[in-house]
């Protein structure tokens, strides 16, 4: 898994990937492309945190389920849920149930909404490492921080605000999602297309 592999349809890509059809979509389509606006970001945040103790293919194929049980992840709607809201969630077999977890999204949402438009956004890329183009590109997963001092950093401030389930670990893997970073491994398609 540390290495670039050629899926059955004779691709290359990064090796976490395997060749599995939604990891590979996943890979080729949203992980390490610029991703931009509070709702996004908040559900990459949500998402992540629900990731936490569990691989990611799992949240990946109950995405379709996060997003109809959370209202699109709309940040105002999300803050609006309550203790009968709480009970659904748990008793909803299409994601995650831990309570913990489902009530810091609520909590998160509410943040997200008492911001100014934009300001979620703009905080989380403001995290992003600069002169990430003097960096060389990943020749396999272990040349792979887990931590950053930058998702470090976001971490903190988010908590500081009050955010739940925003670890250094969580928000690493948000940054390389979102694109803030690109860890993209050398001879993966992705790393042709967007060189470092």
């Amino acid at each position: 898994m540390n290495a670039i592999v050629t899926g059955s349809d004779g691709i290359a890509r990064c090796g976490w990937v395997g060749d599995d059809p939604e990891y590979r979509r996943y890979h080729d389509e949203e992980w390490g492309i610029p991703l931009r606006g509070d709702r996004a970001l908040f559900e990459k945040m949500s998402l992540g945190g629900f990731q936490a103790g569990l691989s990611w293919i799992t949240i990946l194929r109950k995405r379709p389920n996060f997003r109809e049980a959370f209202a699109g992840f709309e940040p105002a709607r999300v803050a609006e849920f309550d203790a009968d809201d709480v009970a659904r969630l748990m008793a909803d077999a299409g994601i995650v149930r831990n309570r913990a977890k489902i009530t810091a999204v609520i909590g998160n949402a509410a943040l997200v909404r008492d911001m100014r438009g934009g300001e979620l956004d703009l905080l989380m890329w403001s995290f992003a490492p600069s002169g990430d183009a003097a960096r060389l590109r990943p020749a396999s997963m272990a040349e792979v921080p887990a931590t950053t001092p930058e998702s470090t950093a976001l971490s903190k401030e988010l908590r500081r605000r009050g955010f739940r389930f925003v670890g250094p670990t969580t928000m690493y893997a948000l940054m390389q999602s979102a694109g803030m970073v690109d860890d993209h491994l050398a001879g993966c398609w992705r790393a042709s297309e967007a060189p470092l």
